[in-house]
């Protein structure tokens, strides 16, 4: 996954208006719901090592087909015509669009002559990039994205400045989707220069001085679907300014170098080009090149892909990598260029029993620690002396941490599940923070609290989560929780803030969070305990968790419910096919659903590092088989209130998953709980969403929960 980590940290300046609680809507006694599309059945069969698997609604991984535009329409007619018949759909709706109105601005950063910040007014769709020249000048407007489209549902994906800021290239995607648009820009009259980038995809954009940019893609699937079709071979380019596309510079991939994820990037002084190659979403090979010699070839830093590396800055000759080799939970070390094998490496700042995750900023390095899931940030100096810990304002994230390598300040976000977030602009030489922007939303943080918990999973592994509800709150077992993981390709979930779940909060219910095995949170042994032959542990996490909010009483079966996307959509789908009794609601959003051939659409191959393939062995088809929440549901079983949840531009998990995964649960199921599919039109796996949208989307969401639970909503003043 790629971050525009400028972009990444929406954080903003504060004012709290106290509310009131006012008189309480009930749900509805009952709805009529619509019968279920009766969906076509095909004789689809497939064999591994000897199994026959029934595959009766292939059909609808065809999105071209008018016949699965046909579904998708029958679909969401049932869907949307449940979820009107809400009482309190509406006020929720004002409710959250009141909690959404405020000014977001984010922290500044500097790119030639120009301050540059993204500001959304309030309910704007998409943020606007602004620049002024001096604190004192008036800020103008660089680049509206919500003139992009009429809708709101073309965003802007990302912006790369060259190194003196006078040149500009954006990214634009058109409903959600992966593949992208460049556009080049003169920052200072912002004209175009030169034509469109197309088909641009999982890439960033690096300038090479002011000459032109370093850019990542595919080749776009000639027949098919280029939102499902296999992309198999990234390509590393440099597009010459005022050239044509098709005559851009293949630097590495291709058929003769095949890798599934490749990228490039200029050093910050602009000597190096670093490229990292991988096939898989875990491991990468490095390489180097000289671009003041302009015969250069690649050198291999690391020339396999068993671990993760990357080069975080260099001292001329002197490069300084983080690495994961020797070390699981991550070091940095240095080496020369002219020998950057291994062998010769350094420690500058060892392994600790913490996840390192580093980053620099005026000739320091950032050390951001994950401890128990939250931050710890120490600065060190390039030799890796420790210079200080850096005091943070509880426990929480803290993220930015970077900036160039003359600035003399930098800015940093702090936030948890009980803070909205601060801005905070930090002297890096004097290791003073001051607070620069504080959100604005309307939530007291006063009233609420987050805990940490460690429960024990099936196996006797401890496992950190963190509960967040009023304070006060009475353990009996009746209170509305929601329970969120995730639980895979190392990444880490730490406390973050959310606008929507004030909405649960503010009516007593319980949010909380697991950090499952899986994800990144204790290093790679944690994330290796969740993957393929181990992805059980990941889901017996996750119930184990639900198990001990009911044991403590936070709440009960009855008014549980779970909710995770894309990998956390899997999730969702693993538990609740395999403890339906355990949750009353369930949300698997824009999930992996078919086990058996997640890897024959866009990038999925590249996700067998995690999970295994069908066509890996009897072993790994047998145990993917088992859990495949598609493949896993049973006839006649009733399964909790499910809203599957997915998006018709999705090109990153395709929504064939959800497609077949809903009409087999609506095939099966028993019982009076609703099994829906919401399918959001012009909208992705989840990246660029409009405002509207992102609303509409949680307004149904807290909506379905709370009808199924048959719980009234009060509304607030």
């Amino acid at each position: 996954m790629i971050v525009n980590k400028r972009f990444g940290y929406v954080v903003v300046s504060l004012a709290f208006v106290a509310c009131n609680e006012s008189k309480e809507i009930e749900p509805a006694e009952s709805i009529a719901l619509k019968p279920y599309p009766q969906t076509e059945k095909v004789g689809q069969q497939d064999v591994y090592f000897g199994t026959t698997v029934e595959d009766p609604y292939r059909w609808l991984e065809d999105d071209l087909s008018d016949k699965t535009k046909a579904w998708v329409i029958a679909e969401n007619e049932v869907t949307n015509d449940y979820l009107s018949q809400i009482p309190f759909r509406e006020a929720m709706r004002e409710r959250l669009q009141k909690l959404w109105d405020f000014e977001k601005v984010t922290a500044p950063f500097e790119e030639g002559d120009f301050t540059y910040f993204y500001k959304n007014d309030g309910l704007q769709n998409q943020y606007v990039l602004y620049r002024k020249k001096g604190e004192k000048d008036k800020e103008e407007v660089f680049l509206d994205p919500n003139k992009f489209s009429e809708d709101g549902t073309t965003s802007l994906a990302g912006v790369s400045f060259s190194k003196d800021g006078s040149l500009v290239a954006y990214q634009i995607s058109e409903g959600g989707s992966d593949w992208r648009k460049v556009i080049v820009l003169n920052a200072s009259d912002k004209s175009v220069v030169g034509d469109t980038l197309i088909n641009v995809k999982f890439s960033g954009l690096s300038w090479r001085g002011n000459e032109g940019f370093y850019y990542s893609s595919y080749d776009k699937p000639k027949d098919g679907s280029a939102l499902s079709a296999m992309t198999d071979q990234h390509k590393l380019f440099f597009h010459k300014l005022n050239t044509p596309q098709a005559d851009d510079e293949l630097i590495l991939g291709g058929s003769t170098f095949p890798r599934r994820y490749i990228s490039g990037g200029v050093s910050e002084d602009d000597r190096f080009l670093i490229a990292s190659a991988a096939n898989t979403t875990s491991g990468n090979a490095l390489y180097i090149k000289d671009l003041t010699d302009p015969a250069a070839k690649f050198v291999p830093i690391v020339d396999n892909m068993e671990k993760n590396h990357s080069v975080i800055d260099n001292d001329g000759t002197k490069l300084f990598l983080y690495t994961e080799l020797d070390a699981p939970n991550g070091r940095v070390v240095s080496v020369d260029f002219a020998n950057p094998g291994t062998a010769a490496w350094v420690d500058v700042i060892p392994e600790t029993e913490q996840v390192l995750q580093p980053s620099t900023g005026g000739g320091k390095i950032f050390a951001n620690y994950l401890k128990d899931a939250t931050s710890l940030v120490k600065q060190f100096d390039r030799s890796g002396k420790l210079e200080r810990e850096i005091d943070l304002p509880g426990v929480g994230t803290a993220g930015g941490f970077g900036a160039k390598r003359d600035d003399k300040t930098l800015y940093y976000s702090f936030t948890s599940y009980v803070d909205p977030g601060t801005i905070f602009k930090y002297d890096i030489e004097a290791g003073k923070s001051e607070e620069y922007r504080r959100s604005g939303v309307l939530f007291d943080a006063d009233k609420y609290e987050s805990k940490q918990v460690f429960y024990t999973s099936k196996d006797g592994t401890k496992v950190p989560m963190i509960i967040t509800h009023k304070k006060g709150l009475k353990l009996d077992g009746t209170n509305p929780t929601l329970l969120y993981g995730y639980g895979g390709f190392n990444i880490s979930l730490t406390p973050s803030f959310s606008t929507s779940n004030i909405l649960l909060l503010e009516q007593g219910g319980v949010f909380a969070v697991a950090n499952l095995r899986g994800g990144g949170e204790y290093g790679e042994k944690w994330h290796l305990a969740g993957t393929k032959l181990q992805k059980q542990n990941v889901f017996d996490d996750f119930i184990a968790a639900a198990e001990y909010l009911v044991n403590e009483k936070f709440t009960s079966s009855e008014r549980l419910a779970i909710a995770g996307g894309s990998n956390g959509g899997l999730l969702v789908g693993a538990a609740m096919t395999q403890r339906p009794e355990l949750f009353k609601v369930a949300f698997p959003a824009v999930g992996v659903l078919d086990m058996l051939r997640y890897n024959k659409f866009t990038a999925g191959a590249g996700w067998a590092f995690d999970y295994g393939t069908a066509e890996d062995s009897e072993e790994m088809f047998s145990y993917l088989y088992k859990y495949s929440p598609y493949h896993a549901l049973k006839a006649n079983t009733a399964y909790p209130a499910t809203m599957v949840m997915t998006a018709d531009h999705d090109d990153r998990v395709v929504p064939a998953h959800s497609f077949k995964f809903a009409a087999r649960l609506q095939e099966y199921h028993t019982g009076d709980n609703p099994v829906l599919i919401r399918i959001a039109t012009k909208a992705g796996h989840g990246a660029g969403k409009s405002t509207e949208m992102v609303i509409a989307e949680q307004v149904d969401k807290w909506a379905f929960m709370f009808q199924n639970m048959n719980l009234p909503f009060k509304e607030m003043k």
